[in-house]
């Protein structure tokens, strides 16, 4: 749970300060690179650990990851340029794509499925709120000039130091893993195939709408990544067993549905739920550390629904069910969140967010467990970062494109709530008497939506346009997400239920060593 903490934290928290760190730096127009590094770096690194700890052992090579992940952290308070970060998150991101996945193996093998479910519910309300904690100390953190003599944003990175510190300590004196060496090809050509087609496609969903979607330089990644995804299967498939991702766990229905709907859900919960902090800032004028509070109810909601399914899967030995109703009601989220514009309330808000959340906790321990439960305990480290992988692929795809649609849609829909105001009187008034303030609007909504601090020195009558076209780009968001939560709601009903085992991943390993020892045994003997 300590590592889990770490890496989920560092997702957010960043997020909130790039600004004042870009200006500290002199680089703001270079920030994207920063977060795209260590998106390109953790989302390859997963699989790879995966795979590499079932091999050499989960204990080391988690306790690998956050060495790594802790020396990054070091390094990226150290930079001095926008470059010199976006190098140093990569080598950060190298160490978060390895405690996630390893974290939730580790449980697999200590812990039953059955009674997993109970556990997993706590780790799933760690990263929750580590989520939303991360907006809020980034906000407070980097707006801070300085502290113990050190640039405030520099201590978003330091923090990770003594946390790993803690993590480390108790990771080396109380975990105990039996672990039995197996002999194994590592698959590096898979690795370099992966990362190949999964870095100009991450590049340019981060670099797509700036760039143009229809850019040379799009198609070019278009190309790229699709040639080196076509070669990272092809290589899969000539490896067998010792694949990055063995192909045959596809034969399981449910480790393919698992897999699909973890990535819708992805899409849904980093994409559709980006568009929520923008207008709590932009329409209502929250801070990003209020931002982030402001989100509790909705992570409130995740905990209570991700532990109490988890305490009853662990007394019925049934799952299936959670995804099907959590599916059901994200969509149901969603479809409400269509209602908010610049006039709703906040605890409105928050009860639909809430709603959201309650179906979002159902479905994120579940599917896990789904999948682990649905291969051989040799591949949980595979299984495990499988999960992570796709739901890290499907937030990339789906903050990409939907906050692409968020910005292609809000200058249209503001030029048209400022068209609809002319006939409104109070608009007209405000307008009159303060043409300097028309001006002001005029002038910024020609550069763009780069800097909406314009706003706060505006008049309500002349804002209030503004905030209704923006919600009304953020209604469309949350319609296409919806749209999208649908298909997750038809693979819930396809998620077959297999079983869960009532013995924990390192003894069915045991077991299964052990009937291959015995089945080899009597071979032996019959020959002789």
């Amino acid at each position: 749970m300590l590592g889990m903490f770490l890496a989920s934290l560092d997702q957010t928290i960043v997020s909130t300060a790039i600004k004042t760190i870009g200006n500290d730096l002199h680089g703001l127009s270079a920030q994207a690179w920063v977060t795209t590094a260590f998106l390109i770096t953790s989302t390859i690194a997963a699989p790879l650990f995966g795979k590499l700890s079932d091999i050499f052992g989960r204990k080391r090579l988690f306790m690998l990851a956050i060495v790594i992940f802790v020396a990054g952290s070091a390094l990226c308070g150290l930079a001095q340029s926008m470059y010199e970060l976006a190098a140093f998150r990569a080598f950060q991101g190298i160490g978060a794509g390895g405690i996630m996945p390893l974290a939730l193996a580790i449980m697999g093998d200590i812990i039953p499925p059955r009674q997993r479910a109970r556990y997993q519910g706590y780790m799933m309300a760690v990263f929750a709120s580590s989520s939303v904690l991360g907006p809020v100390l980034g906000g407070l953190l980097s707006g801070a000039n300085s502290f113990l003599g050190v640039s405030g944003w520099r201590w978003i990175f330091y923090i990770n130091v003594p946390v790993a510190a803690v993590a480390l300590i108790v990771v080396a004196r109380v975990l105990r893993i039996d672990f039995v060496r197996r002999e194994r090809r590592v698959d590096w050509g898979g690795a370099v195939a992966l990362a190949v087609g999964l870095v100009p496609l991450l590049v340019v969903a981060e670099q797509g709408r700036g760039w143009g979607w229809a850019s040379a330089a799009a198609f070019l990644c278009y190309f790229v990544g699709a040639a080196g995804l076509a070669a990272f299967v092809w290589i899969q498939h000539r490896m067998g067993d010792d694949a990055l991702i063995p192909l045959r766990l596809f034969r399981s229905g449910t480790f393919t549905v698992a897999s699909a709907q973890v990535t819708l859900i992805g899409m849904a919960m980093f994409g559709g739920l980006s568009v929520i902090p923008l207008y709590l800032q932009i329409v209502k004028g929250a801070s990003p550390a209020a931002s982030g509070l402001l989100l509790l109810p909705m992570v409130g909601a995740l905990m209570l629904s991700s532990m109490t399914c988890g305490r009853i899967t662990a007394r019925t030995g049934h799952y299936k069910i959670f995804p099907v109703i959590g599916s059901v009601l994200m969509v149901i989220g969603m479809a409400v969140m269509t209602q908010i514009g610049a006039d709703t309330p906040l605890w409105q808000t928050d009860v639909y967010t809430a709603l959201f959340g309650l179906g979002l906790g159902m479905n994120m321990q579940s599917l896990v467990l789904a999948m682990q439960n649905s291969v051989p305990a040799k591949d949980m480290g595979v299984a495990s970062a499988s999960s992570s992988f796709f739901r890290s692929i499907g937030g990339t795809l789906g903050t990409s494109v939907f906050l692409s649609v968020l910005f292609s849609l809000a200058g249209t829909k503001i030029a048209g709530a400022y068209a609809s105001a002319q006939q409104d009187p109070a608009f007209q008034a405000a307008a009159k008497a303060h043409p300097d303030q028309v001006a002001s609007l005029h002038s910024h909504l020609a550069g763009g939506l780069n800097d909406t601090s314009f706003l706060g020195g505006l008049g309500r009558a002349i804002s209030h346009p503004f905030y209704a076209g923006f919600s009304s780009a953020g209604d469309v968001v949350f319609a296409v997400t919806a749209v999208l939560l649908v298909g997750a709601v038809v693979l819930s009903l396809f998620l077959k239920e297999v079983p869960l085992r009532l013995i924990s991943g390192n003894q069915a390993r045991a077991q299964a060593e052990a009937a291959t020892a015995e089945a080899a045994t009597t071979v032996t003997v019959e020959v002789g």
